[in-house]
């Protein structure tokens, strides 16, 4: 019998609670896995709150969609997997539990170089930064202010576009910006006078923004600051990106993502585990809990932390 966490009605962490599911061999193109360790996105607490409106809760309704674990089972019509291999996976449903069955385009094999809570931290981060980035052509020659550059997202895009050979400023904290520098970043604090403050480190402009914030300041520097409001794009503010003219990428976007869009999230997995096992992409861990400490994960996440927080089966 497999655990996991569910919850029967919105409203704040402490609706989270344990359920038994039975076991469900794979089907074809499908993995099942055993869980090691689990990511907690912020999705995942929006989700679980109302905040992000999702349809009425008819059954107990599974929470998470990155982790990292081991096959326990492969189903048909699927290769490169058997018993025992360590795989990191994204966009399951119910990644909070003991175990999970995961469509085998979403699993990918762990190398020794990469923990299990590292693989847990990757999926929604870097497929939104990645795709992000993919969607604005950022690259060499480019000036990329990214708003938000200490959290999760933000550190993502900060790599993947140096990386690429982009120029990165990223905002933050004064606090933070040792972790923003070491990713290759120039760090600049939010606050007044932010868009006098990236002039200065940017005198030749800047081609790009991407907003990991959500704040009205965000908003308005990047739309000050880059020419072109179609290479400006918010990953938290997608409602109001209309009236700005500018492109939204889920933050609550009436706009689904192109098959493109979502082929290029689910590439940035494989991309970011590659890269991190030949030392050239990192992740900040945070606090880890236990599963059944879920409802304290989500308490610390909507508090505010540093580095991802992971769930521990």
């Amino acid at each position: 019998m497999t655990t996991a966490i569910a919850y029967t009605e919105f409203g704040g962490p402490e609706v989270l609670h344990e359920i038994p599911v039975p076991d469900r061999a794979p089907g074809a193109g499908e993995v099942a896995i055993r869980v090691t360790a689990a990511g907690v996105n912020p999705i995942d607490a929006k989700l679980r709150s109302g905040a992000r409106p999702s349809g009425e809760i008819t059954e107990p309704r599974r929470v998470g969609g990155d982790g990292a674990g081991v096959v326990i089972a492969v189903g048909d019509e699927v290769d490169g997997f058997r018993a025992g291999d360590p795989v990191v996976f994204a966009g399951a449903s119910g990644a909070y539990a003991t175990e999970v069955v995961v469509a085998a385009d979403r699993v990918f094999a762990r190398p020794p170089q990469v923990s299990a809570a590292e693989g847990a931290a990757l999926g929604i981060p870097v497929g939104t930064a990645y795709q992000a980035l993919r969607s604005l052509g950022v690259g060499s020659g480019d000036t990329l202010l990214v708003h938000g550059g200490s959290g999760a997202v933000g550190q993502a895009v900060i790599q993947f576009a140096v990386l690429w050979g982009a120029t990165v400023i990223a905002t933050s904290s004064e606090r933070r910006f040792d972790r923003v520098s070491a990713l290759g970043a120039i760090p600049v604090s939010y606050g007044d006078g932010l868009a006098d403050r990236v002039r200065e480190v940017a005198p030749h402009g800047v081609t790009a923004a991407i907003d990991a914030a959500g704040t009205d300041e965000a908003l308005q520097t990047s739309v000050e600051l880059v020419p072109d409001r179609q290479r400006i794009v918010t990953l938290v503010r997608g409602r109001d990106a209309g009236g700005l003219g500018i492109r939204a990428f889920s933050g609550g976007s009436p706009l689904p993502l192109t098959a493109q869009q979502q082929a290029w999230r689910t590439e940035a997995v494989p991309v970011a585990v590659t890269l991190m096992a030949a030392g050239r992409f990192s992740v900040e861990l945070g606090p880890s809990f236990a599963l059944v400490d879920a409802a304290d994960a989500h308490r610390a996440i909507e508090a505010g932390v540093d580095g991802k927080i992971t769930l521990v089966p």
